[in-house]
């Protein structure tokens, strides 16, 4: 199964970009990964936080099929210790899906149309980040959780 992240926006800050990098070529060595990125919205200063969230909205669900498990980053989401994480983890991979896609929101969070889509809803934290320094935050735990899979020594308990 391919997993795909799928944020918004291109990454900013130098050193977030780094570490996203580095965790990506980690990754690689246990499953096949990509980045994908939908445009950030532009003049969005006057427009209200609804309407936002339904164009981001709509960019999101063009980018996944009906076949891909779709799992939205959300603070709201159920939360997972990094043994949670890697179990439920491999019963995604068992199903008979090619993708999984973790989505990273906006500012504002999904629209409504992406939670109804969503198969899953999960939080990295009670904490709040920006969508951002998520990236890096994920893809950390997505390699720890890949080495706890394959019982390579990173992970320890």
């Amino acid at each position: 199964m391919k997993i795909i992240l799928l944020q918004n926006g291109k990454t900013s800050e130098k050193y977030i970009a780094e570490g996203v990098d580095e965790f990506s070529s980690r990754i690689k060595k246990y499953a096949v990964f990509e980045t994908l990125t939908i445009p950030e919205q532009k003049n969005t200063k006057k427009m209200p936080v609804e309407e936002q969230k339904i164009r981001e909205g709509r960019l999101i669900l063009k980018a996944v099929t009906r076949d891909d498990y779709l799992v939205i980053l959300d603070e709201n989401g159920r939360e997972h210790n990094t043994r949670e994480f890697a179990d439920r983890l491999e019963k995604i991979f068992q199903l008979s899906r090619k993708r999984v896609v973790f989505v990273i929101g906006g500012p504002w969070g999904f629209s409504n149309d992406v939670y109804e889509r969503a198969d899953m809803k999960f939080s990295l934290s009670r904490l709040t980040f920006s969508h951002q320094l998520v990236r890096l935050l994920f893809a950390e735990q997505l390699y720890r959780v890949l080495t706890l899979i394959k019982g390579d020594p990173y992970h320890h308990e």
